[in-house]
């Protein structure tokens, strides 16, 4: 009998309001750690886009890259190259510049129609 009551005993102790109290303290505590780590979670996720977006874009500017570098080895992609940077022409080539007409023509306004247009004129 002895025995039963300190079972009892032990039993009353766990189920007393002060060590719930503490255990549901515990248990929001540890539900709230879950929901920042899941908080984590979905940032790591966003960065590891954004990296894999930003690796893809290095991918593509270092394939650019290599093929100017190819362009570059041959003498004609040299030639190409200081023309645009320079812009400069071979003997007997010529130079063409398109300039702008600044005094060119403008098109009338179109006569606008509607009922109301149509009585304003009507009364000038």
């Amino acid at each position: 009998m002895k025995r039963f009551q300190q079972k009892r005993g032990f039993r009353n102790i766990v189920q007393s309001k002060p060590v719930l109290a503490f255990l549901g303290i515990l248990l929001l505590f540890f539900a709230w750690s879950i929901l920042g780590l899941t908080r984590k979670m979905e940032l790591t996720r966003e960065n590891r886009k954004m990296a894999e977006k930003n690796v893809a874009g290095l991918l593509e500017e270092k394939e650019r890259l290599s093929t100017d570098i190819a362009k570059l080895e041959t003498e004609q992609g040299v030639e190409e190259s200081i023309r645009e940077k320079f812009g400069l022409s071979k003997e007997g080539e010529g130079l063409i510049i398109v300039v702008e007409d600044k005094n060119a023509p403008t098109e009338p306004p179109k006569p606008q129609r509607g009922l109301f247009n149509f009585l304003k004129n009507l009364f000038k």
